[in-house]
């Protein structure tokens, strides 16, 4: 079942996760512990650690990034370690990521780290600013 690892260093990489029951095991194993299922499109799920921000895991901006622009919306939350992308079949089981999708994975992953570059070079106004100006971008990128 194919699926993306967007790692809390910024890389998204492509993944075939078992198409039985194993594949839960997988993606513990890739988070790191105890995976949650985040919703944020209709044809996907997030997979994400259970306790991140309490177990010391990074911030994981890219998928901060996808999430909110799936769900067109800022996130008060975030995302920390490893994070799993599958899709989901209709009946909200796990399903293999479609196309459309892990492009758009990608598309984001790119926008994020390109943004931050520019970020390092110039540094914007404040946090909030920064973040608005990358979902702006993100949202662009996807065509949103």
């Amino acid at each position: 079942m194919h699926a993306i690892v967007i790692t809390m260093l910024g890389d998204a990489r492509d993944i075939e996760l078992p198409d039985d029951d194993r594949h839960r095991a997988e993606i513990r194993r890739i988070v790191g512990g105890s995976p949650d299922q985040g919703l944020y499109h209709h044809e996907a799920l997030l997979w994400v650690h259970g306790d991140g921000a309490n177990g010391g895991l990074r911030r994981n901006l890219v998928a901060w990034a996808l999430a909110c622009t799936w769900r067109s919306l800022t996130l008060p939350h975030q995302f920390y370690g490893d994070v799993v992308v599958t899709g989901r079949a209709p009946d909200g089981t796990t399903a293999p990521l479609a196309t459309n999708l892990a492009e758009q994975v990608r598309t984001i992953t790119t926008t994020t780290l390109e943004t931050v570059w520019l970020w390092q070079r110039r540094p914007p106004a404040s946090n909030e600013a920064a973040l608005s100006d990358l979902l702006a971008y993100a949202a662009r990128d996807i065509g949103r």
